[in-house]
């Protein structure tokens, strides 16, 4: 399970940092940086919060230069110094921002007012009613409408606004939710889809199950498959040595010790027969190697 914690753990500080840069600065006054996102044609930006700059944690993230509305981007990129301004427009609420810039850098201060209208839909749903913080990790994380209306519609517990900026900063999205309850799956609470979507659980690599007899594995068995590695692959290795149809709990004790089809016919060459499940379990466990 290794994996798995490590990914919520990732996830978990993402989320801390967020919140902690909506925390920074309660009035919505920000110093932003701008500088190229090397690799890519994007740009990198920095939000730093006024009343605490010496704050560890502040939002930093890379855009598409389209979606840095207003930057002029020849001023940006030229020679010498110039007066900038862009805005990050999202649903949730704007950023509007100026300062200077020039030869691929720029640096100034931005004001973040929510937008109405979505904190009006948070309300309107039972949400909640966002404050300021809240509001701007919202609009940090892009939480969007659609997304909201889809964990609705496939009736999902009502969502809290921590929820929604988890949910949105892992790339959860209307069209995820709505593959996966056409898949024939939707956890029973929003920490289960955020557990799904933080393990890359998808439609596809369900189906991929379900094609070598493993259709309709509870919610947890899939979590547990997908955080040690368990592949179809790995499981039908098994299944053609005369293992068959092996119970998700005896696939996790055997990834989690690294035995594998390969081990096992090892072990069956040297004892002239198919070892049961427990014996493998305890050879490995004890050091045994073939």
């Amino acid at each position: 399970m290794n994996r798995f914690f490590a990914l919520i753990g990732a996830l978990l500080l993402a989320f801390i940092s967020i919140s902690s840069a909506c925390t920074a600065a309660p009035t919505g006054l920000f110093h932003f940086t701008l500088e190229p996102d090397h690799g890519n044609d994007r740009i990198k930006a920095s939000f730093r919060g006024e009343n605490r700059p010496n704050h560890d944690n502040n939002w930093s993230t890379d855009f598409r230069p389209s979606e840095l509305v207003g930057l002029d981007l020849a001023g940006f990129r030229g020679a010498g110094s110039r007066p900038l301004r862009f805005s990050v427009i999202r649903e949730a609420g704007r950023l509007d921002c100026s300062g200077n810039g020039g030869q691929s850098y720029a640096a100034g201060n931005c004001s973040f007012s929510r937008d109405p209208a979505f904190a009006e839909l948070l309300r309107s749903r039972g949400i909640g009613n966002p404050t300021d913080e809240q509001a701007l990790g919202l609009m940090a994380v892009n939480a969007r409408r659609e997304m909201i209306d889809a964990v609705a519609a496939a009736r999902y517990p009502t969502p809290s606004i921590n929820d929604l900026m988890a949910l949105s900063a892992l790339g959860v999205d209307g069209s995820y939710i709505r593959n996966m309850a056409a898949s024939g799956y939707r956890p029973q609470s929003i920490d289960a889809l955020i557990q799904f979507k933080a393990l890359d659980i998808t439609p596809a690599w369900i189906a991929g199950f379900s094609r070598i007899g493993y259709a309709s594995l509870p919610a947890d068995e899939l979590v547990q498959l997908k955080a040690l590695d368990i592949t179809p692959e790995f499981v039908a290795g098994f299944d053609r040595l005369g293992y068959r149809h092996l119970p998700v709990d005896e696939l996790v004790q055997l990834k989690a010790l690294d035995i594998t089809p390969d081990f096992v016919q090892r072990v069956a060459a040297a004892d002239s027969s198919l070892p049961p499940i427990n014996k493998l379990v305890e050879l490995k466990a004890f050091g045994r190697r073939h």
